[in-house]
């Protein structure tokens, strides 16, 4: 290795899957970075549900970074179950849990235990939490720099913006904002579901439910430590997913006057959604545990794509954010930060190695985000259930239960 190569300052803002991903492979091939994250500590909020890691995504980044050993037994294959309901319960297709010796090629893993692995790989101090960074640009040399919230400058050589939705990196290379598409979810989780709701352990299997109707849905998966995250799924305007007191039916009715704040409200606003829908898919509302959050679900544009500005680059979210109808985002994020960890190893001229792997990566997020934004409308048709079914049996070809 080159003393040059040595000597770059390679910051990444964003401790998400993507950037611990990219700071992982860059220390296996001996190359130093700090990852920049405004979260206190790596248990300040919760990480979210469970993800379906693909082999040639998420696994192959984990590949890269000498931990899909120690991920195995981390994971769940039994959580490639999926259960595919109408609103009466009733199960329209189904993919069993893999048996005893039969291979899964996206076994699930929480997201809390998978930033735990990269975490734990990392030299101490690589993450610097509680920095909040403000803005990116580029200095008078035309090198990047950093302004943190306490106003203090850090100068780069590379600057990587996996920073989500809302990038303080990407304003310097794209005006491009994520634009709202028409759905929100609202993300609830229900506890110690064998003991404590075993009607709805029962119902949602050992991985995945999709439940279809009415333009709207009950997404469920199980997680880990006996849980099931539950997503109401509903077609509304975005001021609805900030109240979740709106009628999406008629946006510009009167609004509930129940505090939004109460979760008790939010969940009878939900509930009178599904009226008519089986007592035990309600349930996924009604039993719901601890506060209801809405989550309006928000798109770049697809194809989205930027000039080289030297020493700058995306990825993840903040380079492809895309609704989650194709299961990609996390596994093309941490193939993202993989590959760019690569490029940079492999060259010494690192708008070379920036080139490289914008190349490979703008094709490829494309490619996740026209499918996820073509999913994203079945899902919602009339008779989504049909188009689900049919394109669940064509992906399987004959081989899981009907």
């Amino acid at each position: 290795m080159s003393t040059q190569r040595r000597e770059r300052r390679i910051a990444i803002v964003g401790a998400g899957p993507g950037g611990l991903t990219l700071a992982r492979v860059l220390h296996v091939h001996g190359i130093p970075s700090t990852v920049y994250e405004l979260d206190a500590s790596a248990t300040a909020r919760d990480q979210g549900g469970t993800l379906d890691l693909d082999e040639e995504s998420g696994q192959r980044a984990l590949l890269h970074a000498g931990l899909l050993e120690e991920f195995r037994p981390l994971s769940r294959p039994e959580g490639g179950e999926l259960r595919l309901l109408g609103k009466d319960a009733e199960v329209g297709f189904h993919i069993p849990p893999p048996r005893d010796g039969d291979g899964n090629d996206r076994p699930e893993i929480d997201r809390r235990v998978l930033k735990e692995l990269l975490l734990g790989s990392l030299p101490e101090g690589t993450v610097r939490w509680g920095q909040k960074v403000r803005a990116v640009a580029l200095g008078a040399a035309g090198r990047p720099e950093l302004t943190l919230a306490d106003g203090t400058a850090v100068a780069a050589d590379v600057v990587v913006g996996a920073d989500g939705a809302w990038s303080r990196v990407r304003p310097l290379l794209s005006g491009a904002d994520p634009v709202y598409t028409g759905v929100s979810f609202v993300d609830g989780l229900l506890n110690d579901v064998d003991t404590r709701h075993p009607a709805v352990a029962e119902l949602v299997g050992r991985g995945s439910m999709f439940a279809l109707a009415d333009e709207k849905g009950l997404f469920a998966q199980r997680n880990g430590g006996g849980r099931i995250r539950v997503y109401t799924a509903v077609k509304a305007p975005e001021e609805w997913s900030r109240s979740c007191l709106v009628d999406p039916a008629d946006p510009g009715g009167p609004a509930d006057p129940a505090d939004p704040a109460d979760p008790a409200a939010i969940r009878k606003r939900l509930l009178d959604l599904f009226p008519d829908w089986d007592e035990g898919l309600r349930a996924l509302i009604a039993d719901s545990d601890g506060p209801l959050v809405p989550r309006p679900i928000h798109a770049l544009p697809i194809g989205h794509r930027w000039n080289r500005v030297p020493g700058v680059t995306l990825l993840g979210d903040a380079a492809h954010l895309m609704s989650p109808f194709a299961g990609a985002g996390a596994n093309l994020a941490m193939l993202d930060g993989a590959e760019l960890a690569l490029a940079l190893a492999a060259h010494d001229d690192l708008e070379t190695a920036l080139n490289a792997y914008e190349t490979a990566m703008f094709p490829r997020a494309e490619e996740a985000a026209r499918q996820s934004a073509d999913h994203l409308v079945d899902f919602f048709q009339p008779d989504a259930l049909r188009i689900m079914r049919d394109s669940f049996t064509a992906l399987t070809a004959g081989g899981a239960d009907r």
